[in-house]
């Protein structure tokens, strides 16, 4: 090829890719995909946080002239003090005499008198511009007296107007006109997934916001809660305050968490709002809530057992036992049956009678279909009065051996036959004060101790015994009981390593 054609081919070549260019950089650019950005909280939290409050509770124990109690026990001192933020008022030393809290001087040591201690703190949300709040039944459960502080300091000494521990929802009333009240959402609108808010007192860490995701919705966790799973971080102190969504509003109240550590894990619960507040509505109204009760006991009807009975598919309440006498037989229920409706809403899950008969109004007729011997078939109960809540003001007085913590850190107290048979329980002792190891272990008062090691716990006295046997050298393995679940929590004597 002469040079002539050689030029000419590299001149109709560069034509040729000069062409070409315009077309290839005229290609539409690849659509990146979207991006969402991240909620921004901080106008939220500025609009509720003032509706959210601190709640600080109190106990009247009795000392005697002596000090003794456990009080002045060091380890006790920096429990308090690290947990409550606030020092223990030490006890009278033998023949000092003691203030009235008014610059004035009380009775000599001689006698026993009662001081108030702090027993726990908590959080909580102001419902009405005239001081009604919603908490936890726990953060006031036998509270001697229990105190409210708002964002703006003030402080307020506040009236528990009602408490069920079934819902573990209680509402509290403080004097006040014009108060930053929060507003109140649907939680039956949630979706997994939707961002959520949680303001709370933390460890005693006041106007404390953290943030997460709504993780699942009706978390079977006991008879009357459906819970709201989240994994927002909630901690010892955040219980009673409000799980906020993104429009600034309350769907819940955060109650419980998952945790081998007493410490956050990823895991928290909230009580539905739509239920706190049918609940709250009651307690207002005279204090305590009624539920309906059939005298059923019953259990989950699975897939094999729903082919073998001819149903099309795994729904409903298997009727395990009927109670004698109870509405349930006298409408003709009997053991084996099946229920499918409860006045006409399906049952999908066993967890679901419960809610619904606890709904209905005691003495009204409820029809309820049942599934037996190849057929269904409607049959009319009456609903009857579940025997209320009892406030452990009201309980038996029980004779407490004594108000220092044992060994493993546990103050405890046998339970009474009304608290066995409303705890399911055949055996085991009351937590009524915790310290130490077990504090650090996640144990709190209300919980149930049924077993020590391989030996079922009977009584305080038997279980002090049992503590006082111990190797300190060796963890002990206590079977702990609260609601419907128990667990085994390893503890060391005296909180050794």
């Amino acid at each position: 090829m002469t040079p002539f054609k050689n030029t000419l081919a590299g001149a109709m070549l560069a034509a040729s890719v000069f062409a070409f260019a315009p077309a290839v950089q005229a290609a539409p650019p690849v659509a990146s995909p979207s991006v969402a950005a991240l909620p921004d909280f901080a106008d939220i939290v500025e609009r509720t946080g003032p509706g959210v409050v601190n709640i600080r509770t109190t106990e009247r124990v009795r000392q005697n002239a002596q000090g003794q109690g456990g009080i002045d026990d060091p380890e006790m001192q920096e429990f308090f003090r690290r947990f409550f933020g606030i020092p223990v008022p030490r006890q009278q030393q033998p023949g000092t005499p003691r203030g009235n809290g008014n610059g004035g001087s009380g009775k000599q040591g001689s006698q026993s008198q009662q001081e108030e201690v702090p027993r726990g703190v908590g959080s909580g949300f102001i419902i009405s511009a005239d001081g009604f709040i919603l908490t936890n039944a726990h953060v006031v459960d036998g509270a001697s007296e229990v105190y409210v502080t708002l964002t703006d300091k003030r402080e307020f000494k506040a009236r528990i107007v009602g408490s069920d521990t079934r819902t573990d929802v209680a509402v509290l009333k403080i004097d006040g006109n014009n108060l930053p009240r929060l507003n109140m959402g649907d939680s039956d609108k949630i979706r997994a997934g939707e961002w959520v808010l949680a303001i709370g007192s933390p460890f005693g860490l006041e106007n404390t916001v953290t943030a997460g995701i709504v993780s699942a919705k009706a978390r079977d966790t006991g008879d009357y809660l459906p819970l709201i799973q989240t994994d927002v971080a909630v901690n010892p102190g955040n219980s009673g305050g409000p799980l906020i969504n993104l429009k600034g509003e309350v769907i819940g109240i955060n109650s419980q968490i998952y945790s081998r550590s007493g410490g956050f894990m990823g895991i928290s619960f909230a009580v539905p709002i739509d239920e706190a507040l049918r609940v709250a509505d009651q307690l207002k109204a005279s204090g305590r809530v009624t539920r309906g009760r059939i005298g059923v006991q019953i259990g989950e009807v699975t897939k094999d057992v729903a082919e073998s009975l001819g149903l099309a598919r795994a729904q409903g309440a298997l009727v395990q036992r009927v109670e004698a006498g109870g509405p349930s037989e006298k409408a003709g229920l009997e053991a084996g049956d099946i229920i499918l409706k409860f006045n006409g809403v399906a049952i999908e899950r066993p967890s679901d009678l419960p809610r619904m008969v606890g709904a209905t109004k005691p003495g009204s007729k409820a029809t309820v279909n049942i599934w037996r011997k190849g057929s269904a078939r409607d049959v009319s109960v009456t609903v009857v009065e579940l025997e209320a809540d009892k406030p452990k003001q009201a309980e038996e007085k029980k004779a407490k051996p004594d108000n220092t913590p044992n060994a493993l850190g546990l103050v405890v107290s046998d339970l009474s036959e009304a608290q066995k048979k409303e705890l399911k329980v055949d055996n085991g002792v009351l937590v009524e004060n915790v310290s130490g190891a077990a504090a650090a272990a996640g144990i709190r008062p209300g919980d149930v101790v049924q077993r020590l090691n391989e030996v079922d716990v009977k009584d305080a006295k038997q279980f002090a015994q049992l503590v006082a046997k111990l190797d300190a050298k060796k963890r002990a393995a206590v079977l702990v009981r609260r609601g419907d679940s128990s667990q085994f929590v390893p503890l060391r004597p005296n909180g050794g390593n």
